[in-house]
């Protein structure tokens, strides 16, 4: 059985397309433990709630500094002891410490063609107002495993998507979820659950 920790800044849409595989069997042998959200107020909170899964909140706004968030954040992951930790939109950067000790098996989604519009700046919008600026012809998503640079990790699936003469960001942010995100992330989580892609040693 394969415990799984999912993290999440917002409205937790991949969260949702990850539940929706468990339950319908794509996903299968998984336990989701808990959703981790930096943001008191985001959606996949009640997301999680509806699904009868742990909501936790670890604000960077309620510690003194970021260390000690880290120092918390890194806490909390060591007492759920998963084997997998998902970031599903997840805004913050994971402290060093977290990486070591979970060292391939921590996994990101990214929504762009990964080396294109990634790293430092490019997310959310952003990735996709880089792409129609560039004015690419495909872009994508991309699932990583994550290690201590941005999207820099080695690349487990990666899904093209069309570029329409007529998109804004928000249409070709909508375009990209729903073709590549909420299909490849399922599917790469299945896998490991599966054992088709190894994770690191606990």
């Amino acid at each position: 059985m394969l415990k799984m920790v999912v993290c999440v800044s917002g409205g937790g849409t991949n969260l949702q397309a990850i539940l929706d595989a468990m339950q319908d069997g794509r996903i299968r042998d998984t336990r989701l433990l808990a959703v981790i959200s930096n943001n008191a107020g985001a959606y996949a909170l009640q997301r999680a709630q509806a699904a009868g899964v742990p909501g936790i909140c670890i604000s960077p706004k309620n510690y003194e500094s970021r260390d000690e968030f880290n120092e918390a954040f890194c806490d909390r992951m060591k007492e759920l002891q998963p084997d997998l930790i998902v970031l599903a939109g997840f805004l913050v950067s994971i402290p060093p410490r977290m990486v070591e000790e979970f060292e391939g098996r921590i996994i990101n989604i990214h929504p762009s063609l990964i080396p294109s519009f990634c790293g430092v700046g490019y997310y959310g919008l952003k990735v996709h107002e880089g792409a129609l600026a560039r004015g690419v012809k495909l872009t994508g998503a991309t699932v990583h495993f994550v290690d201590n640079g941005m999207d820099t990790g080695p690349i487990l699936s990666q899904k093209a998507v069309q570029v329409e003469p007529e998109d804004t960001p928000e249409i070709l942010q909508k375009r990209v979820m729903e073709e590549a995100e909420w299909v490849i992330l399922p599917q790469v989580i299945a896998d490991i659950a599966e054992g088709k892609i190894p994770l690191g040693k606990k």
